[in-house]
């Protein structure tokens, strides 16, 4: 789950599809020219397998110290007295550092980095005191025996859609517009033969990686070094500095190895700068690792949806009106805007659309980026309704979703780069034997189980951003490519490497790439499905640029060698004429237990058309990884907000749960090659992402197939089947 093995736990095939679909050619080897697209394994898997992969917490600099958070025992209010008697007492305990004693911060552009700025309190579990010790077990011991005293005020953090403090925002978390109307959509709905008008909901979700959120500080005099668990060293590097005032090239950041992220690590979280300013309070390094039971309300979350669809058709099919109208919560400390209806802006043609969003400011833990944000509690939603509306008209499901395929992207009137989303229908279609599927729900049982089988589109953005990349060719034949890219797990070491040798016309082994610090050429971070694409570009670049030099070099290399740079800014940030995205179809079979509400699902299946895939190997892992992923949301994962105490009541992974090998089924993802002139120099769109976002609304799709009955919040669990089947039956 957490997408840092060496490999994907199943490896059917090495295997893929051409533009043609169905027609298959074996993958390419990885010699010169020929190493895009081959299943190359990742670089770092023997050192992960092995152990010996450094994360960062554990560095083993001289004098290292250890500290640990304590929480603000109330939902809301203000911190009046800290005694720190007891703890600094104790064996090993070197500090309590609180508001009154540490260093004054310049304000961040995100208030959650404020940390022991001020006594205020603005929901539970934020920071109010940091112990150091020599030791963990120490500083958890000092952190226990810290005193907080609060003023407790009135918390108000239940989502409630008719909220009176409920407002839409101008714009979502990634800044597209809080609402699009094209037409009249509320006329069009009522004028439609067939309507479908249904609320679905989404509970809180959880980035739960393997590795929590864990930073090691060390001052030399003025200059700051951190090794971070993070998706982005450069951003970590401005914020720094920016928050201690200091000049960047003070400010270096190690991510060398991140174990798992899923958005929650995408932007500095209160880990690093408290180990910062624990290390400059005790003139020693100190790691942090933030306690997993403290994750949820601290380092983001997917915020909850409650989410209305109204779909208009003609008797046969085609879509006169969608309005997707979502409501959420942000924090009372940033706004963050879950994007849920950004989705319908995209997928199908209709000649009315309103796509829109409200949000309520409640004294909850700041919502923040989980795999697919928007996306993928979006595409639940209308997915699982677009099934609603193919029932009420008697329509085959996969026909519904090609009868009103676009030509233009609806939203936006822009003309698609590419978008093969029909392709993957109905090659998912004929691979899953959709053909001899009896569309009667809830006729095909084994004993006590009720089976059914559901599909489910799925799209995300295709983008890039600007980055550097350096890349120098050796007098002894080889070449290094450096670039501050982060793999969190993706294989982004081996990716770069091939996009490398491919650019040069070399073999793969004779390439070397350097990332994960601050000091090599700055690049994004890895998020929103951008990283290969915006730091491949720029890899590209230098090495095409060297390419060219070496071509026109006579005589040996000098001894430091040649080296070119790449900048794309002006490029991979330049305007597009074309909507870019990735899109892909998901089918899923499930069994219901009738007798215990127990959900099974049995087979997965997930075809892609995301550009053109550079690695099959990784590629397949990140598609499987996001439909294990989606198949938590549908079936396990979700978390409740505690009224009165003002907390998440599931918050580990003994309560909150994720899918285990045992609850893997039968998986499959693999994908048509597009050739889109439109991306970047490879031609490739993300994939991280897209592979959870179909997967919810194909196995609750599946469910409605299986029972009869229409579950409309998630997760799936036994007790909400059971009271289903009863209500239904």
């Amino acid at each position: 789950m957490t997408g840092n093995s060496p490999g994907t736990p199943t490896e059917p095939r090495d295997t893929r599809h051409t533009g043609a679909v169905g027609e298959r050619r074996p993958d390419r080897s990885a010699g010169p020219g020929t190493a895009l697209g081959a299943p190359v394994e990742r670089r770092e898997g023997r050192q992960k397998v092995a152990g010996t992969a450094r994360y960062a917490g554990e560095y083993p600099l001289p004098g290292r110290a250890h500290a640990w958070p304590v929480p603000a025992p109330v939902a809301r209010g203000r911190v009046t007295a800290v005694d720190t008697s007891a703890a600094l007492a104790l064996p090993g305990v070197l500090a309590v550092l609180t508001p009154d004693d540490v260093p004054r911060l310049a304000e961040p552009e995100d208030a959650t980095l404020a940390v022991l700025q001020g006594p205020d309190v603005p929901h539970r579990g934020w920071c109010v005191a940091l112990a150091v010790a020599e030791t963990p077990e120490a500083a958890r011991a000092a952190a226990r025996a810290v005193r907080v005293t609060c003023a407790a005020r009135p918390h108000d953090v239940v989502l409630d859609p008719g909220h009176r403090d409920a407002y839409e925002p101008e714009e979502t978390n990634a800044g597209f517009p809080g609402r699009v109307v094209h037409g009249d959509p509320k006329a069009a709905f009522a004028a439609a033969d067939v309507r479908v008008d249904t609320v679905y909901r989404v509970p809180p979700l959880h980035n739960h990686p393997m590795e929590p959120h864990t930073s090691t500080a060390h001052w030399d005099g003025d200059r700051l070094t951190v090794y971070t668990s993070s998706q982005g060293g450069t951003t970590v590097r401005e914020v720094l500095a920016q928050l201690f005032g200091l000049p960047e090239d003070r400010v270096t950041v190690v991510c060398e190895h991140v174990g798992g992220g899923f958005g929650s690590k995408g932007t500095p979280r209160p880990d690093v700068v408290l180990a910062a300013m624990a290390a400059r309070h005790t003139g020693r390094p100190v790691t942090l690792a933030w306690p997993r039971r403290h994750l949820p309300s601290t380092v983001g979350h997917r915020a909850p949806t409650e989410q209305r669809l109204r779909l208009g058709a003609h008797a046969d099919g085609r879509l006169t009106a969608v309005l997707h109208e979502v409501t959420t919560h942000t924090s009372r400390v940033r706004e963050f805007v879950e994007q849920a209806a950004v989705p319908s802006r995209v997928m199908y043609d209709a000649p009315a659309l309103l796509s829109a969003h409200r949000v309520v400011p409640l004294d909850v833990p700041s919502p923040s980026w989980m795999r697919a944000p928007g996306e993928a509690p979006g595409m639940y939603a209308l997915e699982s309704a677009m099934d609603e509306l193919a029932d009420a008209l008697g329509m085959d499901p996969v026909e519904l979703r090609v009868r009103n395929e676009p030509e233009r992207e609806p939203g936006s009137g822009q003309p698609f780069s590419s978008r093969h989303l029909v392709e993957c229908l109905r090659e998912g279609a004929r691979r899953f034997g959709w053909e001899g599927r009896d569309p009667r729900p809830g006729v095909r049982r084994e004993g006590p189980l009720l089976i059914g089988t559901g599909v489910a589109a799925a799209t995300y953005p295709a983008a890039a951003v600007p980055a550097t990349a350096t890349a120098r060719a050796l007098p002894d034949g080889t070449f290094a490519v450096r670039i501050n890219a982060t793999d969190i797990g993706t294989g982004a070491r081996t990716v770069l490497a091939q996009i490398a040798a491919d650019a040069l016309g070399v073999p793969l082994d004779r390439v070397r790439t350097e990332i994960g610090r601050s000091d090599l050429p700055s690049a994004w971070l890895a998020g929103g499905s951008m990283g290969t694409a915006s730091w491949g570009w720029a890899v590209h670049d230098a090495c095409a640029e060297l390419a060219s030099r070496l071509a026109a070099h006579t005589g040996p290399l000098p001894a430091d060698g040649i080296e070119t740079r790449a900048d794309t800014a002006g490029q991979a940030d330049a305007d597009s004429p074309y909507a870019r995205h990735a899109f892909g179809a998901h089918f899923a079979e499930a069994a219901v237990d009738t007798v215990t509400g127990e959900t099974r699902v049995r087979r997965l299946l997930g075809i892609f058309a995301a550009g053109r895939i550079l690695n099959a190997r990784t590629a397949r892992s990140q598609f499987t990884g996001g439909m294990t992923m989606g198949l938590g949301m549908a079936l396990t994962e979700g978390s409740t907000m505690d009224r009165a105490f003002g907390d998440f009541a599931e918050a580990d992974l003994a309560s909150y749960h994720v899918p285990a090998h045992a609850d893997v089924p039968d998986i499959e993802a693999d994908w048509i090659d597009e050739d889109d002139p439109h991306l970047n120099p490879m031609g490739s769109k993300g994939i991280g992402e897209i592979g959870i976002v179909g997967t919810a609304a194909a196995i609750g799709n599946a469910v409605h197939h299986a029972t009869g009955v229409r579950f409309r919040h998630l997760p799936l669990t036994p007790d909400r089947i059971l009271t289903g089947l009863l209500a239904g039956g």
